[in-house]
């Protein structure tokens, strides 16, 4: 298996936390730079007035000097640093703001050479496309001043919105492979997205026809495109994969699936300690917002993710806690999904300070005040059903809309910190290429319910070695959502009545399964895309086998002065040529008179 010399990986959320693709580059950072050290080089956006204020990027001048300076007397503007997660990757940050006035100009050649569709790409197409050209260029001018015919080099672009960069890379650099990754195909969210149906006749389709009917034709338009031409095509599931087969008519060459680094866990001391402080912290916020107490031995559960109310089964974990009736032990519900709000609650850090349950609060789930409340999808379903955190009710919901960074105000513990006070996650996604939420929970020990229209869900049901009491996978497709809502609630009572016993054996059988998803257990599935791209970069030898690398001094010793030795041939006038002849013999060093006849 061949890898590469130079790995460069493009996406929009290197350095920039949007979503779950920040979570798949992140993590496998480390592993990967083990491998290739500063050979592996991540880029994303580069908005100047922003990169002050960009926690996650630490510049360094003097890193890669020469090469930075020759780039921008290309005209390419781009800051490199460190993106300060583990192992603490190179990271080039590209501010693309110049090629804006070109971008007719881009955008003709790409149909020209590509028959890419931009005619109807809004800013929200413009911007992206003009990001991966810029990658594109960045890649190209750093190949120009470093690589050698005999070197390999990959550069793999995630999502629709860096296709570009394999566009322009396509005929300009033959020697780089390409790898395309769709993390979730652009129809498949929009369908999803919009509630019509996805699975049930999948294979009838048409892609023509729904991407005009969403106005997203541009978009479809660069990701097939990207995903026909470049050199190895990835998806994180079987399940994306049969959407790639009928969207962008091309299947994945590899399946990669998402992991995480071992350094993420907590060790059992840990877990407890993080377990005692997190209970102690849930019990105190909900007892703060409905002013009521919560027995210890309570049921903590939760819902986290992005805010997709259908696609991630919001709606769904919300009607099978409005259905849990006979229940004599408390459940207690977070939904951990970050939304508009406008900082922390004051009454509830007051309450927080100074308990008093003398007069319960109904119909408050709220830890921070939530912007258009009044037409929020969560607080609307939740006054909808029975649930209004009544004293008389023993399922207590808390809507917490805020990322857990641990400085939210209110719960003040990062997300994974708290993970392991709960007892049960709940997913029951609708759409979910992969899912990274249930596998982090059973990282940290935590039981979890997920469906059958999780990625994450294939990959357990494909490990043959383990024993699996800890994944509850329930069967969902477009039609049987109250069946589902049944499922759920049903575990959920089941799992509230099992012992001390039975918990921990599940908790450590989580562990046992999450350990499969280390990325050191799946990267060589990466590579194993990387070795099919090269290996077609190599058929293509004859068109770059001329090509000569500049080397760069280390930035330590770029302006120290470099010595070098100069042999210089001496011109005798013709009377002292003889003593040439002589002094190339060595016997005169010991012959006296040789010595005073060259003095």
């Amino acid at each position: 298996m061949t890898k590469p010399d130079y790995l460069f990986e493009v996406s929009w959320e290197v350095c920039n936390k949007v979503g779950g693709i920040h979570t798949v580059i992140a993590s496998k950072a480390l592993t990967l730079q083990k491998t290739l050290k500063d050979n592996y080089i991540l880029i994303g956006p580069g908005i100047w007035q922003d990169i002050e204020g960009n926690a996650e990027f630490e510049e360094d001048n003097n890193l890669l000097l020469q090469w930075k300076q020759k780039a921008r007397s290309e005209g390419l503007d781009f800051k490199i640093g460190r993106w300060k997660i583990p192992g603490k990757p190179i990271a080039i940050l590209v501010n693309f703001s110049s090629f804006f006035e070109k971008k007719d100009k881009i955008f003709a050649e790409f149909w020209e050479k590509f028959r890419l569709d931009s005619i109807s790409g809004g800013w929200d197409y413009i911007e992206p496309v003009i990001f991966g050209y810029a990658s594109g260029k960045v890649i190209e001018s750093y190949y120009r001043f470093f690589i050698s015919s005999k070197d390999t080099i990959l550069s793999q672009f995630h999502e629709w919105m860096t296709g570009s960069g394999i566009l322009y890379l396509k005929e300009r650099v033959p020697q780089i492979a390409t790898a395309f990754t769709t993390h979730a195909t652009v129809l498949g969210r929009a369908i999803a997205g919009n509630n019509l149906p996805l699975y049930s006749e999948l294979n009838k389709l048409d892609a023509n026809t729904l991407a005009k009917q969403f106005n997203i034709q541009a978009k479809q338009s660069l990701e097939k495109i990207a995903a026909n031409e470049a050199d190895v095509f990835t998806t994180v599931s079987e399940l994306t994969n049969n959407e790639c087969k009928q969207f962008l008519e091309k299947p994945v060459d590899v399946i990669t699936p998402n992991g995480f680094e071992k350094n993420l866990l907590p060790d059992d001391k840990t877990w407890l300690t993080q377990r005692i402080i997190g209970r102690k912290k849930l019990k105190t916020i909900t007892q703060a917002i409905i002013n009521q107490p919560i027995p210890e031995d309570a049921l903590f559960i939760n819902i986290s993710g992005r805010y997709e109310f259908k696609n991630k089964g919001i709606d769904l974990f919300i009607e099978a806690l409005n259905r849990i009736e006979a229940t004599t032990r408390t459940i207690v519900a977070f939904i951990l999904v970050p939304a508009g709000h406008a900082g922390p609650r004051l009454e509830i850090l007051e309450r927080i300070h100074n308990e008093n349950f003398d007069n319960p609060i109904t119909s408050c789930y709220l830890t921070h005040y939530l912007f258009n409340k009044d037409t929020d999808p969560i607080i609307q379903r939740l006054f909808q059903s029975g649930l209004n955190n009544g004293t008389n009710q023993n399922i207590k919901v808390i809507f917490s809309p805020v990322y857990l960074n641990g400085e939210d105000g209110i719960i003040n513990i990062s997300y994974y910190n708290l993970l392991p006070a709960f007892d049960l996650t709940i997913y029951p996604s609708y759409y979910e290429p992969w899912g990274y939420t249930p596998l982090e929970s059973i990282a940290f020990k935590i039981p979890t319910i997920t469906t059958s229209l999780a990625g994450f869900s294939h990959w357990v049901k494909s490990l043959r070695d383990i024993e699996n009491n800890s994944v509850f996978i329930i069967k969902r497709n477009d039609f049987n959502d109250d069946e589902v809502v049944e499922q759920i609630k049903h575990i959920i009572l089941d799992f509230s009545q099992k012992d001390r016993e039975e918990i921990s054996k599940i908790n450590e059988n989580a562990r046992a399964i999450a350990i499969k998803a280390l990325w050191e257990n799946l990267i060589n599935n990466y590579f194993s895309a990387y070795d099919q791209g090269i290996y077609k970069s190599k058929k293509r030898f004859l068109s770059y086998a001329s090509k000569l690398a500049i080397k760069e001094l280390p930035a330590s010793e770029a302006y120290r002065p470099e010595w070098k030795k100069i042999l210089i041939k001496s011109k005798l006038p013709d009377t002292f040529k003889p003593l040439q002849e002589i002094a190339n013999n060595l016997w005169w060093t010991w012959h006296d008179k040789a010595e005073e006849l060259f003095r």
